[in-house]
């Protein structure tokens, strides 16, 4: 599986250095389908935002909009997922690919009910918590303003720790073989 994330990612850098235009909506849709409910386990995007990062301490790209754009995508992919939380409540759990995790729900109740919008934050930056954590808060109500609060800011810290160190990565190879 490893050597897949790695093939997907690589491909996908390749063509951020080859399309540099597409940059930013290509990190949007990557943040959004990392961070959306049931897509965020088939779409592992982090290592194409580290590579991205790569390129940007390359000078190939600036870091700014890319920022932005993979912020903005992972909040609204949150966003939705509160939302199909709240419309379509426990039985969501029936749902695939939720029906064959059946222990992502009841971990991320758990998780949400101790620490409150700080789950939010938390739950962005650990893999099975980004795709249940949003969609356990939309189902047990957390507050709206509480849960927004709470998924913009993480969606920005996420971002820029990503991105940041992809461009960090990017200077010490530089560096080293520079």
């Amino acid at each position: 599986m490893f050597e897949s994330i790695e093939s997907h990612a690589q491909h996908v850098v390749e063509f951020v250095r080859v399309h540099e235009p597409w940059a930013a909506p290509i990190v949007f849709a990557l943040a959004f389908g990392e961070s959306l409910a049931f897509i965020s386990l088939l779409i592992p995007a982090w290592a194409a935002l580290v590579g991205i990062g790569v390129l940007i301490s390359h000078g190939n790209l600036n870091f700014w909009p890319i920022w932005v754009a993979g912020s903005v995508g992972a909040a609204l992919g949150d966003w939705l997922s509160y939302w199909l939380g709240v419309k379509l409540g426990p039985p969501v759990a029936h749902i695939w690919p939720l029906s064959r995790h059946p222990e992502l729900l009841p971990k991320g109740e758990t998780f949400v009910k101790r620490w409150g919008p700080l789950a939010i934050f938390i739950g962005r930056f650990f893999g099975p918590l980004r795709a249940s954590v949003p969609l356990v808060a939309g189902i047990f109500r957390m507050p709206v303003w509480e849960f927004q609060i709470a998924n913009f800011s993480s969606a920005f810290v996420w971002a820029a720790v990503l991105l940041t160190l992809g461009d960090v990565v990017g200077k010490l190879i530089s560096w080293a073989w520079g």
